[in-house]
């Protein structure tokens, strides 16, 4: 299964989620999961602002629970925010109560219904509970896959460019973790696409 562009099917699925916008505009729409982190974070909002770029930040509770100032920059940036959980569970693995749970206690520190599922792992009951909480569901269209130690920046930078597309969804992430990727492939796809006419937009 491609896991960059995830396939119809699985779409269908999960029909509930937005997985890519559907206009005529020429917009991309860049999104940072598992921040905010310091340094990285720091330094993504920096670029983004070189480019006058907005972007959606998925956030897990804990992190900005320790580090609200770079939550609270975020905001202030105009940038748009979104839950992710407080503690970054897995719903596949994890009872219906305490998932719902921990989306709760990370709304507290996150001031946004917008909601992403980490590792896009979520069970259908989860997800009716959560839409009857009013959260506005996202996943991606595109996953430049910046997390895994494995892939080379070119590598990341490959499935940017062959799968996105006008209204794409990208999934990068703020953390160390995928820091050395990120630092690569980030200014270069900024680069590219606003040399190609397209604006950046936040997710609402």
């Amino acid at each position: 299964m491609n896991i960059h562009k995830p396939p119809n099917w699985i779409r269908k699925l999960y029909y509930s989620f937005h997985w890519r916008i559907i206009d005529t505009s020429k917009d991309i729409y860049l999104t940072f999961d598992d921040g905010p982190t310091p340094e990285v974070t720091d330094w993504v909002l920096k670029l983004l602002d070189e480019y006058d770029a907005k972007a959606t930040f998925f956030c897990i509770g804990r992190n900005v629970e320790r580090h609200t100032d770079i939550y609270n920059r975020i905001v202030k940036a105009k940038h748009s925010v979104g839950n992710h959980t407080y503690s970054h569970l897995k719903g596949w693995k994890t009872w219906n109560n305490e998932y719902i749970d921990d989306v709760e206690l990370a709304s507290h520190f996150i001031d946004s219904k917008l909601f992403r599922p980490p590792y896009g792992k979520i069970r259908q009951s989860q997800i009716k509970n959560l839409k009857n909480h009013g959260y506005k569901m996202f996943m991606w269209d595109v996953l430049s896959e910046d997390y895994n130690e494995d892939k080379t920046p070119e590598q990341c930078l490959e499935y940017v460019f062959k799968y996105s597309t006008v209204g794409s969804i990208i999934v990068f992430h703020d953390s160390i973790k995928a820091s050395k990727n990120l630092y690569a492939i980030l200014p270069v796809v900024l680069k590219i696409f606003k040399d190609k006419g397209y604006n950046f937009r936040r997710l609402k």
